[in-house]
């Protein structure tokens, strides 16, 4: 099994700032590209941003680019997300995974963005 383990996150207010980590498996984090995925109860999970294994190539869902910014560092086993700028829309739980994910998602980190 693959576990991760997010944290990070917590409440701010609009426009405010974030940043979540995620560790996992020496596995994944040396063999695959990671994902950065949200959730918002009722709705389906997506993905909102991933980064390669080297960390040269990053791409991200329309709704966060010029706000987000995913990196890694494969030797500590972590991967994290900045967020600058946050909106009530980016409130959700956030995970992370393998990308494409593995079917084992870990708790999340729950990200609260209101005044």
């Amino acid at each position: 099994q693959v576990h991760f383990v997010e944290s990070g996150g917590g409440l701010v207010q609009p426009g405010g700032s974030l940043r979540v980590s995620c560790t996992g498996s020496a596995i994944i984090f040396r063999l695959a590209t990671m994902g950065w995925y949200r959730q918002v109860a009722g709705k389906e999970r997506e993905k909102v941003a991933s980064i390669t294994v080297t960390g040269t190539g990053t791409d991200y869902v329309d709704s966060v680019k010029g706000r987000f910014t995913i990196s890694r560092n494969n030797a500590e086993l972590t991967v994290s997300l900045q967020m600058y700028n946050l909106k009530p829309e980016d409130t959700a739980v956030y995970y992370c995974n393998s990308d494409p994910p593995n079917r084992y998602w870990g708790q999340g980190t729950q990200v609260t963005v209101s005044s």
